[in-house]
């Protein structure tokens, strides 16, 4: 059979609804003791998954600026390496490389161990919060794989098969995208859009997270009409929710922002971080993993009241558009090698697209994310006892147990879907 051309269409979706889970199964299972992070295998990816978010987050903040930006970076990472297993050549260098490994320091072997692990770990039990991830492949029915790389895929990724008949495009669109929609509760829908009859694979990564503040807020208390300033100058007015207590805090002087962390009921955290005045942009810039790894131990528990608008937001982005800026380019043109999966078909990634969903309320919310040479904290007297999120401030969400990005963005307009 002469070489056919197909299409691979990777899709990824995020979901982190923060609605009220008032109580749990009381005959949940015990979850085993997680494994440190000295000796689990995930060690060895999460620091270059870290880098990876926040160059794509600093990509995506140049292609939209003044617009909200919430993305999956684990779920994207996760992706990608699953793809990896299937490329050859220069195509899977550069989805390596893309992604922060130098594989002349570190064996693609482990990376996908450390995968494998990180995968694991995500998705054990998980006592008083919801956290899954999972991934699938929708094939080509005629499309002869290779057994190495469904072996593996299944193995490291824990990835389901399924087979699909694209030639009916609009049916299997339909079929893919209530899968997805399935897997997050409702949650993200319509990921898919205009599948092409050329289709001969659909990698779907999705992640559902869902959880509770350990010190919820009262919504007695939330004010229904409080003012946001946008950054354009303008202000639109959202549910603010308040409360007055003890939480880990800090100062980054040097970019005068201020950092929030809140932790939930469960094995995850979130951070809020509010830039100074005009320092927005600085402080995108400076976001990295060893700011990061600073503010998390730098940060002390103070007294604080605390104000934080309620709100539900969403973004989607078309990957194939900035991936190839960031390294990934032989992978959607025709230099593509995916020998790995198929020798019977040329393949070629015609879109990466992924769709996150957030919302947040009293009873659990979301993270922030930001970067710092050096922390202070102020004497509980000072101005600084009061700290109110009611303009732009970016949004993290941490996994403890693997320090895995589970959740980036920045809100600009918490009225925005």
């Amino acid at each position: 059979m002469g070489s056919s051309f197909y299409r691979v269409l990777l899709v990824v979706g995020f979901c982190a609804p923060m609605s009220c889970m008032l109580s749990f199964n009381s005959n949940h299972r015990e979850c085993p003791h997680p494994l440190s992070m000295k000796r689990n295998p995930a060690s060895q990816v999460t620091p270059s998954n870290t880098k990876f978010a926040f160059l794509l987050y600093q990509r995506l903040a140049q292609k939209s600026p003044g617009q909200n930006i919430l993305f999956s970076p684990v779920s994207i990472s996760t992706s990608l390496a699953m793809l990896s297993l299937g490329a050859c050549s220069a195509t899977k260098t550069q989805i390596l490389r893309s992604l922060g490994f130098n594989i002349t320091h570190i064996a693609e072997h482990t990376i996908h161990l450390g995968f494998e692990q990180l995968v694991h770990s995500l998705n054990e039990c998980h006592k008083d919060l919801e956290l899954r991830m999972g991934s699938v492949l929708f094939i080509r029915k005629e499309l002869q794989l290779q057994v190495k790389f469904l072996d593996r895929v299944k193995k490291l990724y824990g990835t389901k098969v399924f087979s699909e008949d694209f030639s009916n495009a609009v049916t299997a669109q339909a079929q893919i995208n209530s899968y997805v929609e399935r897997e997050t509760k409702g949650k993200v829908v319509d990921v898919i859009q205009d599948l092409d009859s050329q289709t001969a694979m659909v990698l779907v990564n999705h992640i559902f997270f869902k959880a509770n503040w350990t010190q919820p807020f009262s919504a007695a208390n939330t004010n229904k009409s409080f003012p946001f300033l946008l950054s354009k100058g303008t202000t639109v007015h959202v549910p603010m929710m308040h409360q007055t207590e003890s939480f880990a805090f800090g100062v980054d002087r040097e970019l005068g922002c201020s950092i929030l962390q809140m932790d939930y009921r469960g094995d995850a955290v979130a951070f809020f971080v509010l830039p100074g005045k005009g320092k927005m942009r600085q402080l995108e810039r400076s976001l990295s993993p060893r700011r990061l790894r600073r503010w998390s131990r730098s940060l002390q528990k103070r007294w604080i009241k605390v104000f934080i608008p309620k709100f539900s937001i969403s973004a989607s982005y078309n990957l194939e558009t900035i991936l190839p800026e960031m390294g990934i380019r032989d992978a959607f043109n025709s230099n593509a090698d995916f020998s790995g999966i198929t020798k019977t078909h040329f393949l070629q990634v015609s879109k990466a697209a992924h769709k996150a969903v957030l919302d947040v309320s009293e009873e659990g919310t979301e993270a922030a994310a930001a970067t710092t040479t050096k922390l202070i904290v102020r004497s509980r007297d000072t101005p600084s006892s009061t700290i109110a999120f009611n303009e732009p401030f970016l949004i993290l969400l941490l996994d403890k147990n693997t320090e895995s990005i589970l959740f980036l963005g920045k809100v600009e307009n918490p009225r925005k879907m």
